[in-house]
C-alpha cells in the first residue's frame, strides 16, 4: 500500500467524524460529507465536530464537505456512516458520482427498517456487482476513537482484496483491524445488540441489579447466535468482535445511546421524552421490528428482543415485558 490515500466518508455524526479523524491521523486525505450544508459550514469553522465529538481537532487533513461530488470525486475508497433508515437514500444520491471499481464499506449497524433486508442486500441492489462491498463493525465508541483510546473492529467481505486493503488503511496504532468473510454474521449481530442493550438499559432502569443484566446478556447472546445462524451466520462471528463483544459493549456502558434510552424507559420516562433526552438515532429501537420480522420468517425464538418490540410499539409496560420473561417454562440452558 502506498503510505496515503484519498478517503470520503459519508456522514458528518459522531460515527463519521470519528472515523474521519482516525484516518486523517495516518496522514489520508478525508472528505468529510453531510448532507446538511450548515453543520458542515460549522465543522470547516471550528476545526471540530462540536455537536457530536467536541475538543477532538480537525487534523489538516480532514476536510468537511458538504458537495458529494466533490467529496467523491478523487475518493480510492468510500467508507459510509449514516443511521440505517437513510442508508439506502444515501446509496441512491451516491450512485451518480461513483466511479466504476471503486471499493465502498459502511460501518452502519442495522437492517432496512422498511423491508428488514441487510445492508449488504441494499448495497447490491442499488449499486449492482461492479464495487468491492465491506461492513466495518464491532466495539467501537465513536468518543473513545475520537480520542485515540485503543479499539479493535472487524472489517468484513467476500472480496478478499478489499478487505485485507480496508483492514490494513484502518490499521494503526490505536485501532487494531481484523478480518472476517461473515457478512450476514456480522451485520445480524450489529443489528441485534442494540436491541438487546435497549433490554439491558431497562433492567438497570427498574433497579434489577447486576445479576439481572448478566442474565440478559448471556441469553440474549443465545438468541442473536439462533438467529445468525439461521440467516447463515458463522457461530464464531457471535463469539467474537462484532457478536459479544460488541453487545457487552453496549449493554454496560451509558456511551451506549440504545442502553440510555432503555434506561430512560426504565425509570418511568415515556418513549418520546426518553428519545427526545438522547438527541441521536437510537439504532435499537429502529432495528427491534426488523430482527423482530426476521425471526418469525425463519421461526426462531427471541423472547427478549420479542418484549422489547412489545414495549417499543405495543403498549407493553416494563414490567409487564419483566414478567413475562420470568414466567416462560424451566428449559435447559443447553439446546
Amino acid at each position: 500500500m502506498p503510505d496515503t490515500h484519498s478517503i470520503a466518508v459519508l456522514g458528518a455524526g459522531s460515527w463519521g467524524t470519528a472515523l474521519a479523524l482516525l484516518l486523517s491521523r495516518s496522514h489520508h486525505t478525508v472528505q468529510l460529507w453531510g448532507h446538511n450544508s450548515r453543520h458542515i459550514r460549522q465543522l470547516e469553522q471550528n476545526c471540530e465536530n462540536r455537536r457530536y465529538l467536541p475538543g477532538a481537532i480537525f487534523p489538516a487533513s480532514l476536510l468537511p464537505q458538504a458537495d458529494l461530488a466533490v467529496a467523491t470525486q478523487t475518493a480510492e475508497v468510500i467508507l459510509i456512516a449514516v443511521p440505517s433508515q437513510v442508508y439506502g437514500e444515501t446509496l441512491l444520491r451516491l450512485k451518480p458520482h461513483l466511479h466504476p471499481g471503486i471499493g465502498i464499506a459502511w460501518a452502519t449497524k442495522g437492517l432496512e427498517h422498511t423491508s428488514g433486508r441487510f445492508l449488504h442486500e441494499v448495497t447490491r441492489q442499488i449499486l449492482g456487482q461492479n464495487h468491492p462491498a465491506a461492513v466495518i463493525a464491532g466495539p467501537s465508541f465513536a468518543k473513545e476513537v475520537a480520542a485515540g483510546l485503543p479499539t479493535a473492529i472487524t472489517v468484513a467481505s467476500k472480496d478478499i482484496d478489499h478487505v485485507y486493503w480496508l483492514a490494513a488503511l484502518l490499521h494503526g496504532s490505536t485501532m487494531r483491524a481484523y478480518t472476517s468473510d461473515d457478512v450476514v454474521g456480522v451485520e445480524l449481530g450489529g443489528a441485534v445488540k442494540n436491541v438487546l442493550a435497549i433490554a439491558a438499559g431497562v433492567s438497570d432502569g427498574l433497579g434489577f441489579g447486576a445479576n439481572a443484566r448478566a442474565a440478559l446478556i448471556t441469553r440474549g447472546l443465545a438468541e442473536m447466535v439462533r438467529l445468525g445462524e439461521a440467516v447463515g451466520g458463522n457461530r464464531h462471528t457471535f463469539m467474537g468482535l462484532t457478536g459479544v463483544g460488541d453487545l457487552v459493549l453496549t449493554c454496560t456502558d451509558d456511551q451506549s445511546r440504545n442502553r440510555r434510552f432503555g434506561l430512560a424507559i426504565g425509570q418511568g420516562h415515556t418513549l418520546t421524552a426518553a428519545r427526545a433526552a438522547i438527541g441521536q438515532v437510537i439504532e435499537g429501537a429502529i432495528a427491534a421490528q426488523a430482527v423482530m420480522r426476521l425471526a418469525q420468517q425463519y421461526g426462531i425464538e427471541m423472547p427478549i428482543a420479542e418484549q422489547v418490540d412489545k414495549v417499543l410499539y405495543h403498549g407493553q409496560t416494563p414490567r409487564q415485558a419483566v414478567e413475562t420473561l420470568l414466567a416462560r417454562n424451566p428449559k435447559s440452558e443447553i439446546p
